[in-house]
C-alpha cells in the first residue's frame, strides 16, 4: 500500500485524464461539447484542479499562445481504479482565425492533484471559416 502512493507520488500509477470532444471541427463562436474522462490509478489521489487551455501553434514562428483558459476548482478524491466523467463547455471566440496549414489550435488539459501530480492530455480542434 505505502509502495503505491509512493509511486503515485513521482506520477507512477497515477490517476489519468482524457478531454472527449463531440467533434473535431468547430467555427468561431461555436460551442464546443464534450467531458473529461478521468481514470483513478492505482490509489486514492485528491483532486485540486482542471485546467484546460485553448492553444494556437503557429509552426512558422514555432509559437503557442494560449487564447483562453478554464479552470474547475475541486477537492474531490479519485478513487482506485474509479472513472469520473465531467461535463466540458467552452465557446470558442468570435474572432477566431480559421485553421491552415501553418496554424493549428488544441485544447491542452492538465489534471492538478493535491500532492503536486500533474497529469496532461492535449486535443487538436480544427476551426473552420466563418459562416
Amino acid at each position: 500500500m505505502i509502495l503505491k502512493k509512493c509511486m503515485s507520488l513521482l506520477g507512477i500509477g497515477s490517476a489519468k485524464i482524457d478531454l472527449v470532444l463531440e467533434k473535431e471541427e468547430y467555427v468561431p463562436g461555436e460551442c464546443v461539447t464534450g467531458h473529461f474522462l478521468i481514470n483513478g490509478g492505482t490509489s486514492e489521489q485528491k483532486l485540486k484542479r482542471i485546467e484546460c487551455d485553448l492553444i494556437s501553434v503557429n509552426t512558422k514562428d514555432d509559437l503557442e499562445s494560449i487564447i483562453e483558459t478554464s479552470t474547475i476548482l475541486t477537492s474531490k478524491k479519485i478513487q482506485c481504479e474509479e472513472v469520473n466523467k465531467i461535463p466540458f463547455k467552452f465557446h470558442l471566440p468570435e474572432s477566431l482565425p480559421q485553421s491552415e496549414s501553418q496554424l493549428s489550435y488544441k485544447f491542452k488539459t492538465n489534471l492538478i492533484f493535491h500532492e503536486g501530480i500533474k497529469k496532461v492530455d492535449l486535443d487538436g480542434i480544427k476551426v473552420l471559416a466563418a459562416r
